[in-house]
């Protein structure tokens, strides 16, 4: 029922989820997010907030995400499955089925698209922040000429960056204005996970450690391969 469901969704919700995310999308894999980290790096774009989302799959809110499937289905007997879905409970290791109040069950198929549902509320926000800096490269770039920032979300499920090309301040700045967009579908920001770092620090995204000496390194050894080539 709920491969069927998916099927059912996905493609509705996928014209209107934003390019910035990358996680369980069909045709999209985290070598695209991080090549994006990797150009926007590379074009000043050099103060990273690094997201870390507390319990996101367990502590969505029902309601809020219901909400947002709302605004594209309005088919009721669509919208109960769903409902019933995320009130279904959890068979735990001790064979005890426990409620599940908030969030969506993990390992259910239905779970990362309705993640996805939720966290995109992220997405439109800085999106449309993105917007207002201008049109093109040199508008953003006389943005920041006149001290203002710029500034992007590159995101894969619960794991997010915002690369911003400006200050540190301008990117601590941005730490509660996320919090408040995620308190709206019942997510917090980790007081202790969540940081701010310049990219010549290195950051961690999806595992990885990335950073301008990652970069720099794998630049020397593709022109070391080509060389012995």
């Amino acid at each position: 029922m709920q491969a069927a469901l998916k099927l059912i969704l996905e493609p509705v919700f996928e014209a209107d989820f934003k390019p910035c995310s990358y996680g369980f999308r069909p045709g999209r894999r985290a070598q695209d997010a991080i090549a994006e980290i990797h150009l926007m790096a590379s074009n000043s774009y050099e103060w990273v907030l690094e997201g870390d989302i507390t319990a996101c799959f367990d502590e969505i809110d029902h309601a809020a995400l219901m909400d947002r499937v709302r605004r594209r289905i309005a088919d009721k007997r669509v919208l109960a499955l769903v409902k019933a879905f995320l009130k279904a409970g959890v068979l735990a290791e001790d064979d005890i089925l426990r409620d599940t109040r908030t969030g969506t069950p993990q390992g259910g198929l239905l779970s990362p698209l309705l993640a996805n549902i939720a966290l995109s509320v992220l997405d439109e926000h800085v999106t449309a922040a993105w917007a207002t800096f201008g049109k093109n490269a040199q508008t953003r770039s006389y943005r920041r000429r006149k001290g203002l920032p710029t500034y992007k979300i590159v995101r894969y499920a619960d794991d997010f960056v915002i690369m911003v090309a400006g200050t540190r301040a301008h990117t601590e700045a941005l730490r509660d204005e996320v919090a408040a967009v995620l308190a709206t579908v019942g997510l917090r920001l980790s007081e202790e996970k969540t940081t701010v770092v310049h990219i010549d620090e290195g950051f961690d995204f999806l595992g990885a450690t990335r950073s301008r000496m990652v970069r720099v390194s794998t630049l020397i050894g593709g022109l070391s391969t080509m060389t012995a080539a």
